[in-house]
């Protein structure tokens, strides 16, 4: 599996590839990726929902002619120009074992835009759950303290004591189920050119939908035995003592 997603690569995949290679030997990622392993392990409750949370961002653009229309034997045909329209940022919550997903669009990728995302979360997305098993990577503002940033104390805290957070190790990202609705995403909704972020949340709504309503989940087969044996290299060589 390609632990990154398009959006991170603008670069056209036959000229480059970028991979996000483990370090090798390494306690600290073996620890993590094993946290990450048990909490999937965990069966569907709907009052303590497994939640996995990414983001990207996606360059808008607009035409600088109209495109032609397909014909027969012809398909529809764009300019090689375009004009360059910002980026906007979008966040992926995704209960794999629920087949429930949602992306917000932002104009940013800050700690605030980041705490607004938590508290959608925690109020609007899972009200009745008593905790919800939130899995992320370690992207600098996905952070308790950047709660701290957006909201009072007493507010921050409220949402903090619902969540239980477990972070994927560095280079470790394709351990976050998100990145799979993200490729997903990339490659079903964002493949063209979109000019603006109105055109782009009403694209991402429309299939967003497609998939709620489809209850598409994903089966994750890759366990902590399995990491001991086809990762060997990752984990440190203990000597006798």
């Amino acid at each position: 599996m390609r632990p990154d997603h398009a959006e991170k690569n603008t670069l056209k995949p036959w000229l480059h590839k970028q991979w996000v290679i483990p370090p090798t030997a390494n306690a600290e990622f073996v620890c993590a990726m094993e946290d990450v392993l048990e909490v999937y392990t965990r069966l569907y409750d709907p009052k303590r929902p497994k939640v996995c949370l990414d983001e990207c961002s996606k360059q808008l653009v607009a035409e600088t002619r109209h495109p032609l229309p397909a014909e027969p034997g012809q398909v529809e045909r764009y300019d090689y120009e375009y004009e360059r329209c910002g980026t906007a940022n979008l966040f992926m919550l995704f209960e794999p074992l629920a087949g429930y997903r949602h992306v917000k669009v932002t104009e940013r990728r800050t700690a605030v835009d980041f705490a607004e995302v938590i508290r959608d979360l925690v109020d609007v997305h899972y009200p009745q759950a008593e905790k919800i098993i939130l899995v992320m990577d370690n992207l600098n503002t996905h952070r308790p303290a950047s709660l701290y940033q957006a909201f009072a104390p007493t507010e921050a805290r409220r949402l903090l004591e619902r969540l239980e957070i477990h972070y994927t190790p560095k280079h470790g990202s394709w351990l976050n189920m998100a990145e799979i609705e993200l490729s997903a995403l990339a490659t079903q909704c964002l493949d063209r050119r979109i000019p603006d972020s109105a055109t782009l949340t009403r694209e991402i709504a429309a299939w967003e939908a497609e998939r709620n309503t489809a209850h598409r989940t994903v089966d994750w087969r890759f366990t902590t035995a399995d990491a001991r044996i086809k990762l060997k290299r990752l984990y440190p060589s203990i000597q006798p003592g």
